[in-house]
């Protein structure tokens, strides 16, 4: 009889979201596990684009919920080097840009003019992103800003198979790994 009473308040306690992820544990899953213990967690704040601390890490990894930002997927949390910040949020603010012309005017226009934050150069970037949490796919991409198939030795295609460069020239060039 205990046994059944200890699982039937278990039952109702995991009902209630007792045992629900936080915000921090969620967040860092798009990390690889051996990075989430130590990886800084922040929140961002749509109103201007500034963060708040939840976690201080003790690696370069920052990991944030993108869940509910203006053009995000349902469920989307991502992780990068900290060195990143000012890119994710030149990137958040264009992604909340509904007219898609003028969102590409925006990135094309800070990309002409220099404003256009820069990535670390090999700064990897996880995504862990879909309509749910269940149904969520990893996606991770390196950055590489200015690489062209000249200066990395990759094709900046993806018909030629294999990992290639996206955006070859531009701040934005990040390594695409098939599969991922």
């Amino acid at each position: 009889m205990t046994r059944i009473a200890l699982l039937t308040l278990a039952l109702l306690l995991a009902a209630s979201g007792t045992f629900a992820q936080s915000a921090v544990d969620t967040a860092v899953l798009a990390a690889p596990e051996r990075l989430q213990a130590d990886a800084t967690v922040i929140e961002w704040n749509p109103a201007d684009w500034t963060y708040t601390t939840l976690r201080e890490g003790t690696n370069q990894v920052t990991c944030f919920h993108k869940s509910g930002l203006p053009g995000q997927l349902p469920f989307s949390v991502e992780c990068t080097h900290t060195g990143n910040l000012d890119r994710v949020a030149q990137n958040l603010r264009f992604e909340a840009m509904e007219d898609r012309a003028a969102r590409q005017a925006a990135i094309d226009a800070a990309e002409a003019d220099g404003s256009r934050a820069e990535p670390v150069f090999g700064s990897i970037w996880w995504h862990f992103q879909g309509p749910s949490q269940a149904e969520a796919r990893r996606h991770h991409t390196i950055a590489v800003p200015g690489a062209t198939s000249a200066s990395i030795g990759l094709p900046d295609n993806p018909n030629e198979g294999g990992v290639w460069v996206m955006d070859a020239g531009m701040s934005s060039a990040h390594l695409m790994i098939p599969g991922e």
